[in-house]
């Protein structure tokens, strides 16, 4: 604002201003009321009611990991045999109890004298089980590929041939003692 303009503002104001002196011990008085108000301030401002803001900030965190659980993927499931279709399913289980009989059979075998024997062919089923878990990431991967079906379908195959044969080599090996020992007596 320029000082014409000031100048005018004053002008138009003027006889609305207070002008007169102030009483005696205005300043005092003045003073008086302040620290009364002030006294009467904290007694009226009391804290009522209830503190939401630690059950805020646990229901917002609460929010917060929910939709970043919601948001980020989690991780492929892998497919197996079961997955493919309702045969592969039952093919799937048909190998799974085999195996599991084969394997209690192969453990009532077991003895000092066949323990090598048995300790090697849980090496190998050891083996084939690790190579079927990466077909099962491969058929997750290669949308249920038929060879991949197939590979798996043989890797159960030669698990199951495995128990065979060393049930076999077992039995071999329980007549050749029982024969050598006949052949002592």
């Amino acid at each position: 604002m320029t000082d014409d303009h000031l100048e005018r503002l004053f002008n138009d104001l003027k006889g609305e201003f207070n002008i007169e002196t102030p009483h005696k011990n205005h300043e005092q008085r003045f003073l008086d009321k302040l620290k009364a108000k002030d006294s009467v301030v904290p007694e009226t401002k009391k804290q009522s009611g209830f503190n939401w803001k630690p059950f805020l900030a646990i229901a917002a965190s609460i929010v917060i990991c929910f939709g970043i659980y919601s948001v980020i993927p989690g991780e492929p499931e892998t497919l197996d045999l079961a997955s493919v279709s309702p045969e592969m399913s039952e093919t799937q289980d048909f190998f799974t109890i085999t195996i599991e009989n084969e394997l209690k059979k192969l453990n009532k075998e077991r003895s000092p004298l066949t323990e090598q024997i048995i300790n090697d062919a849980l090496v190998q089923i050891q083996q084939l089980e690790t190579d079927y878990q990466k077909l099962k990431t491969d058929l997750t991967e290669s949308g249920k590929n038929q060879r991949v079906i197939y590979a798996m379908i043989s890797n159960f195959q030669t698990r199951i041939d495995i128990l065979n044969t060393v049930l076999e080599q077992i039995e071999t090996v329980k007549q050749f003692k029982s024969n050598s020992n006949e052949n002592i007596i």
